[in-house]
Parts: C-alpha cells; sequence; structure tokens
C-alpha cells in the first residue's frame, strides 16, 4: 500500500525513537509527525522499525530492531510475550509499569480534557509486591491436535490456539488443574471443538479458584448439550483433581466471539464457589462477575468505601453491582443499599449473598443501570450516595443524565478503562469537582489500569 505523504511502503524500513507508551501497550514514535505504534518497544528506546500498515493518520510498525536499548528492559517472559495477549507489559520492569499506568490515564485526560483536568490531583499507582501468578480465573480455548488436547489462549491476531503449560499471570492452582484436566480429557478421549469442521464439544475451560478457600469450581463450555462420558469424566476429576468442588456445563452453539453461552447447568457439586472479602463471604456462580486480582481487590474497595465517606443517612445506589461485594462492603456504615445488574443469575447471588452475611438493608434488581435508577427515582426513593463500576463502555448516556440531573451528593467512579472515564467526566464535571483519582494496578504486565475517582457535588 502506497502513501503518498510519506511515501512509505510495507516492509519499509526506519529508525524510530520511542516517546511514550500507549493504551495497548505499544511504544509510539513519530515518523514525520505521524504517531507510530510498535508492540513490545519501550520509551526512550531507539529502534528500527518495519511498517506492517499505513493508516490516514497513524503507521502500525514492527521491532525489527533495538538499537539503543531501555534499562527497563527485561526478557523474562518475552517468548510468551510474542505469542499471547495478556503480557502486554511483561518486557518492562514492574516499577516502570506503574508509572506507565498512570500515564495512560493522564493521556486519556489530556485527550478528552474534561473540565479543570489539569488541576486533577492523581495518585501514583498502587502496585503488587509480588505482581506474577495474581489471576483467580483461567479462561482458556481447548482444541486437539494430532491426538494431543492443547489449552490455552489465541495468538495475536489469529484463531490459533496457543498451548499454555505456563503462564505467569495465572494462580497456580488454575494451572495446575488445567494442566491435570488436559490429561483426563485426552485419556477419555473426549470430543474436543474443531472450529473448522464445527464439530466435537469441549470449546473452552474455565477454572475460578477461592483464594480464601483453596478450592475451585470448573465449567465446561460445550458445543453441545451432550457431554460424551460425563460419568467417567466426574469421576476421574473427583478423583485427581481434589480441589475442584462445582462442576458445571454451558452451553454455547454460537460461532461467534463470545465465550459464555445463556444455559449453564450444574453436574456435581456445589453450586457456588465462595470468596472472602472483606471479612464477607460471598457465593460466586460460574458466570458472575468478580475482580480477577483478589488481593488487589481489598485495596480497590478499601479506597472506594474511604472516598465514599458513607453515613447513617446514606441511601446508596451500587450501579452495576455482580454479585454484591462492593454494597455489601458498605451495607452496615449506610441506610440502605440498592443494586442492579444486567445478568439474572448475578443478581441471584447478590441476594443469597446479603443472605448469608446477614444483612437486611439490601435490595437488589435485574436491568440496566439507569433503568433501575429511574425505578429508585419513580419510587421517591432519595439516592444521595452513588457508586459506578461499568464495564469498559463506560456510563451509558442516559445515566450521566440522570446523574448529572439528580445528583447524588457523594459519588465514587470505579473504571477500568481510562479513555471512557476521561470521556464520562467531560459531562460529570458540569457538577462535579474531581477531588482525586487513584489508578490500581489490578492487571500487572498488560496496560490495564484501575481508577477509584472521588466527585463532589458543586
Amino acid at each position: 500500500m502506497q502513501n503518498n505523504q510519506t511515501e512509505l511502503q510495507i516492509g519499509d524500513r526506519f529508525p524510530l525513537t520511542i516517546k511514550k507508551i500507549g493504551i495497548n501497550g505499544e511504544g509510539i514514535g513519530y515518523f514525520k509527525k505521524k504517531a507510530t505504534f510498535v508492540p513490545g518497544a519501550i520509551t526512550g528506546e531507539e529502534i528500527v522499525c518495519e511498517v506492517k500498515d499505513i493508516h490516514d493518520k497513524y503507521i502500525v510498525g514492527i521491532l525489527h530492531k533495538i538499537r539503543k536499548k531501555s534499562p527497563n528492559r527485561i526478557t523474562a517472559f518475552s517468548d510468551l510475550a510474542d505469542s499471547v495477549g495478556g503480557l502486554e507489559l511483561a518486557h518492562i520492569k514492574y516499577s516502570e509499569q506503574l508509572k506507565i499506568k498512570k500515564d495512560i490515564l493522564l493521556q486519556a485526560l489530556e485527550r478528552f480534557s474534561p473540565n479543570g483536568y489539569k488541576y486533577y490531583k492523581i495518585n501514583d499507582t498502587i502496585g503488587m509486591d509480588n505482581p506474577l501468578n495474581y489471576r483467580n480465573k483461567a479462561q482458556f480455548q481447548v482444541r486437539k491436535i494430532d491426538d494431543k488436547v492443547i489449552c490455552g489462549l489465541y495468538q495475536h491476531g489469529t484463531q490459533k490456539v496457543v498451548d499454555l503449560p505456563k503462564m505467569p499471570t495465572q494462580a497456580s492452582l488454575t494451572m495446575s488443574i488445567i494442566l491435570r484436566l488436559k490429561t483426563i480429557l485426552e485419556e477419555l478421549n473426549i470430543p474436543i471443538y474443531n472450529p473448522e469442521e464445527k464439530s466435537g464439544i469441549i470449546k473452552t475451560i474455565v477454572v475460578r479458584e477461592s483464594q480464601a478457600f483453596k478450592n475451585a469450581q470448573l465449567t465446561f463450555i460445550t458445543n453441545s448439550k451432550k457431554l460424551p462420558r460425563k460419568r467417567e469424566l466426574i469421576e476421574k476429576i473427583n478423583k485427581e483433581i481434589p480441589e475442584v468442588i462445582s462442576i458445571s456445563q454451558n452451553v454455547n452453539q454460537s460461532t461467534g466471539s463470545l465465550i459464555w453461552g445463556e444455559e449453564t447447568t450444574l453436574l456435581w457439586g456445589d453450586k457456588y464457589l465462595q470468596e472472602k472479602i472483606n471479612n464477607l463471604t460471598f457465593n460466586l456462580s460460574p458466570r458472575a462477575f468478580l475482580q480477577l486480582n483478589p488481593s488487589q481487590t481489598k485495596k480497590l474497595y478499601k479506597i472506594a468505601l474511604d472516598y465514599l465517606d458513607a453515613s447513617a443517612n446514606s441511601v446508596l445506589y451500587d450501579a452495576y453491582c455482580g454479585v454484591g461485594t462492593i454494597g455489601l462492603s458498605l451495607a452496615k456504615n449506610v441506610k440502605q443499599v440498592y443494586g442492579s445488574e444486567i445478568i439474572s443469575e448475578a443478581i441471584d447471588d447478590a441476594k443469597l449473598n446479603a443472605e448469608i452475611n446477614n444483612i437486611t438493608n439490601a435490595d437488589y434488581r435485574v436491568g440496566t443501570a439507569v433503568n433501575i435508577y429511574n425505578q429508585l427515582i419513580d419510587e421517591k426513593i432519595n439516592i444521595n450516595t452513588l457508586i459506578v463500576d461499568p464495564p469498559r463502555t463506560g456510563l451509558e448516556d442516559d445515566l450521566i443524565k440522570n446523574i448529572i440531573k439528580h445528583t447524588p451528593e457523594k459519588f465514587v467512579y470505579i473504571s477500568c478503562n481510562p479513555s471512557t472515564l476521561a470521556k464520562d467526566l467531560r459531562q460529570l464535571s458540569k457538577k462535579y469537582i474531581v477531588e482525586e483519582l487513584q489508578p490500581i494496578d489490578m492487571f500487572p504486565q498488560t496496560p490495564h489500569v484501575e481508577t477509584v475517582v472521588k466527585l463532589k457535588r458543586k
């Protein structure tokens, strides 16, 4: 592809100095004032960039050669990082990763420029003592090659599964269960999904472990309701993987990118996995959302609770409540908790979690965040305290309009995407002062950064 402005072609090479790290973890330099994105390059490095793709406003490059190496470069996980996602910053010293995440937040604020952003108080990123083996959930694709079962993640930009006998970010128990399970599937010759032929049964294995109780929940995601040799499979898992206390099957017959289907059936064992957070016990069904980094989750919730500064008069709306972890952690400090979630199983879990923790002032409802907020307003409930923890897409426009209209006095925003956070703050800053932002590293070795924001009504 020819581009007249740069006179570059795919495959051309040129020297490039890396100026910063972008939101996806790639190094960014400028070729004739045109942004050039190079995965694997680090700020301050002088490299030779090979052109992979050319667009009107930017270039995508490949790191061909490093002429001047950054002192922050490490090589421990380079082979894996070149193959699969989830290790985009694994070539960078951890202390530098934390600085990068704060900078990614700053870049997002500069790009969207919410009111007064230059004066925001942004704290340094809170990291981990050991930034490895933290993920309490493994969601691995399963395939069969030459009678050998492989289990892992997709190779960059493909549907090819990379076998992962090790993954440095996964908790040790989840990986141990995956490896033993592969052997069992081979021994029993269970049909494994073949995407080309759209045949076979087992597509994905999901293992979630409880850090508090040292056991695990296993879900087979299948292409069919059938599960051949189910009884023998369960017996072998019981015998050879005793840490598994719950086995379920989720059916997803679609060929799209969604991993989970709508139908989940308990095959054996406990209906729920239990985890402890802030001295509360939480029941988790297979599809329920819980933060993937237990030790950092405790820090995240502590900051959120401190920022919210709830009182006995607080009526809290916990939008995007999941299984109720945040709202129930606050319940003893407030008058009433209301929570909403679009997944009905999560609301069932939240209600049960309130019950098992003897919390009687929590009301959980199925529906979108904005619809449940409207319900509460229609019921003349005075929501004076608000906490939101939306997905990566950020807050819905209608919810922002409602927040601006009713302006709860106390408001905390937990964000997993700096770009949508900055965009939402553009609207919210019309009615709120952004008092403080605290980035937290929930996903070491990746460019993802979670941010807790304290907002004060003007």
